[in-house]
């Protein structure tokens, strides 16, 4: 996140002694991506981050692939995904790829335990749900239409406020930024992008918490879970300042880019790395030259799947929609509206709709659990 930010107690000079009102010493910590070169944050611990009380035995969480090599439209129902209490369990990986996951998550419960991906950053996506994040770095309150951006190596829980929740999880194994050309060479947002610095939820109410005892932290790494004792509590933290921690940002904060002919997807990004693109889709007003198509044209998208969630409002360029529904659109197919969406399009003002789009640069491979709730034939679905 290239905005710095800074909650708590800390010394003035970074590596120079900081004591307790014990007379204990802060214990110091580096916390960061990408070696020495990325964006990191400095954090101040009570104790140790390294009081590591057992290791238990690791358990695989590796995705069960069934389709390696796709060619066909696919899509799937995510609202069949199966509300479970344990948010780790609820979550299923659905499309995959040697740059990130793609799945969803009902959980109904908060969690008990603490959670580390130490592979991937996460983009949650609220469909369902509110509550709060709650990391190190101090917490967000999150509700429907939130991405919460959490970096690889981040310790949290999540606190849900409600039993139906729905999640859309994008794990990628490169950091997760804002679009390069909407940024100055410092960092800063310019007056051209679709949002802007105050539309994020930054950690606020760092609670600093002296405890000792037996907490479980459960890390995953390279498709395996490792569950961690600590004997201290993983958010003893008294303060911390930097670049590399959580945030929020409500896709209803997006401002859409509309144009006299119809825009290509570009214009909807939000999120970027070297693995994808994500793109937010939302209200906006329709096309205005006299003549022109709101619908999409048909794209032959050669060089990248494209990945559509389907949030809310009626999708246009889509037939038989519904909420949560994901459709696949593999590269080197062309893909298009469906019939009729062209000329429903005609003359229309505004859409309602809501989607994130995510597209991938290396081909999709399809799960055990996404063949499970899989729509069928809807590769066939342009024929009528």
């Amino acid at each position: 996140m290239p905005l710095y930010h800074k909650l708590g107690i800390f010394p003035q000079k970074r590596h120079t002694v900081s004591r307790q009102s014990n007379g204990a010493l802060y214990q110091e910590e580096l916390v960061g991506t990408q070696g020495f070169a990325g964006m990191s944050s400095l954090v101040y611990h009570l104790y140790p981050p390294t009081l590591v009380k057992e290791s238990a035995e690791p358990y695989s969480v590796e995705p069960k692939v069934a389709v390696v090599h796709n060619m066909r439209a696919r899509s799937f129902e995510g609202f069949k995904v199966t509300p479970i209490e344990d948010y780790l369990q609820s979550r299923k990986t659905l499309l995959v790829n040697s740059d990130l996951h793609i799945g969803l998550a009902a959980p109904t419960d908060s969690m008990t335990y603490f959670y580390k991906n130490a592979d991937a950053d996460e983009m949650l996506f609220v469909h369902n749900g509110n509550g709060t994040l709650h990391t190190m770095y101090g917490s967000i309150p999150f509700e429907y239409g939130d991405y919460l951006i959490i970096p690889r190596g981040t310790v949290y829980q999540l606190d849900f406020e409600t039993a139906n929740n729905r999640l859309l999880i994008l794990e990628t194994f490169a950091p997760l930024f804002t679009p390069r050309r909407y940024r100055n060479d410092f960092g800063q947002l310019l007056e051209h992008s679709p949002f802007c610095e105050r539309d994020f939820k930054l950690p606020q109410n760092l609670k600093t918490y002296d405890e000792q005892g037996s907490f479980t932290v459960m890390i995953k790494k390279r498709g395996m879970m490792y569950p961690y004792i600590y004997a201290t509590h993983p958010f003893d933290v008294a303060g911390w300042d930097g670049y590399h921690y959580p945030y929020g940002f409500s896709i209803h904060n997006f401002e859409p880019i509309t144009g006299r002919v119809h825009l290509p997807p570009p214009i909807h990004q939000t999120f970027e790395n070297a693995g994808c693109v994500v793109c937010s889709f939302v209200p906006r007003m329709y096309d205005y030259h006299p003549q022109a198509i709101p619908a999409p044209y048909n794209h032959s998208n050669i060089d990248s799947d494209e990945i559509l969630y389907y949030v809310d409002g009626d999708f246009m360029s889509r037939n038989n929609i519904q909420k949560g529904q994901i459709t696949l659109h593999p590269g080197g197919v062309p893909h298009g509206p469906h019939p009729g969406a062209m000329e429903r399009s005609i003359g229309k003002k505004e859409t309602k709709e809501l989607a994130v789009m995510i597209d991938p640069f290396r081909p999709l491979a399809i799960t055990e659990d996404a063949l499970g709730i899989e729509l069928p034939d809807y590769y066939k679905s342009w024929l009528s």
